[in-house]
């Protein structure tokens, strides 16, 4: 297992390479002088031509390059333009955010997807697979600013049950529309997924046997059908959560929440360079961890793949 660990985090590495060569790449092929935006438009050339030296931007191409490189190897993303502020600051004070959002999200998301996964596969046919798998591919469906916003007028503006913007620590009110807003999407996704999974472990032989052997049907269905129906439902699971934990953009913008996501925002409305390659090479990373999760979960689930 532990081969099988290290195996994995090695083939990680030229990945986040190659994200980072590419990101580097596109930042400096984007119109627009840093340095100018930084100063503004009455600058004169001499402090013009300091920040560039100050930034390195005076610097050819593959010298820019392996310094950033270095930087990065440092944990250093450099610094924002917009508020002089640490990119490596900016990211982990909104990290918090985003990762209560993205967790609640995805408990929400998960109890409700696989609870509706296993009864419509477990009640084929019946009304309520119909009407679950009908909600399902709505949820799948209804994009999630219009999910967000809808919420927003309803519970909010029209019936003033809960808060409608905003984010105070504690206050579990201003959780509740971001989180289902959210969460809806995966839901619907895994309540799909764990419902074809299970149809078809359900009509395996060593199923035919358990159920011939005299045990109950709950026993066959928990332990037996839904254990070797996981696998994918835990790769769909882990994207969802990597998704949510790099940051729900349209999310975090509508509720005005302060995350990742909205810091990309930011960043790109204020074409803050260092800031936009420092949240992409974030939720980059965000990924390539949760996939890691996965596949080592795997090992878990199947005891097959870790023999192997």
């Amino acid at each position: 297992m532990f081969s099988y660990i290290v195996r994995k985090m090695l083939y990680a590495v030229p990945v986040i390479w190659g994200v980072v060569t590419i990101v580097f790449i596109l930042m400096t092929i984007v119109p627009g002088d840093p340095a100018r935006l930084m100063m503004g438009q009455r600058g004169d050339p001499e402090t013009l031509a300091r920040i560039r030296a100050d930034l390195g931007l005076d610097l050819p191409i593959h010298k820019q390059y392996t310094r950033f490189l270095k930087d990065l190897v440092r944990g250093d993303l450099g610094v924002s333009y917009r508020n002089n502020e640490k990119v490596v600051d900016a990211l982990m004070t909104r990290f918090g955010a985003t990762l209560k959002l993205a967790f609640w999200a995805m408990v929400l998301a998960a109890l409700l997807g696989i609870l509706a996964g296993v009864v419509s596969a477990v009640k084929q046919y019946s009304i309520f697979d119909y009407s679950a798998m009908f909600i399902a591919i709505s949820g799948i469906s209804a994009p999630v600013f219009w999910v967000g916003l809808l919420l927003l007028l309803i519970f909010a503006y029209t019936l003033h049950l809960v808060p409608g913007v905003g984010y105070v620590p504690g206050d579990w009110r201003y959780f509740i529309l971001p989180v289902i807003t959210l969460g809806v999407r995966p839901a619907a996704l895994i309540a799909r997924l764990t419902r074809s999974c299970m149809l078809e472990v359900l009509t395996q032989d060593y199923i035919r046997t358990a159920r011939a052997k005299g045990l109950r049907e709950r026993i066959v269905i928990m332990r037996h059908a839904l254990k070797n129906a996981l696998i994918p439902v835990v790769t769909i699971i882990g994207t969802q959560v990597a998704e949510l934990l790099s940051g729900a953009v349209l999310t975090e913008t509508i509720f005005a929440w302060p995350g990742v996501g909205r810091l990309a925002v930011e960043a790109l409305i204020a074409r803050d360079f260092p800031m936009i390659r420092g949240t992409v090479i974030f939720m980059a990373v965000i990924f390539l961890v949760a996939n890691l999760i996965v596949d080592i979960s795997y090992g878990f689930i199947d005891p097959r793949i870790r023999y192997d």
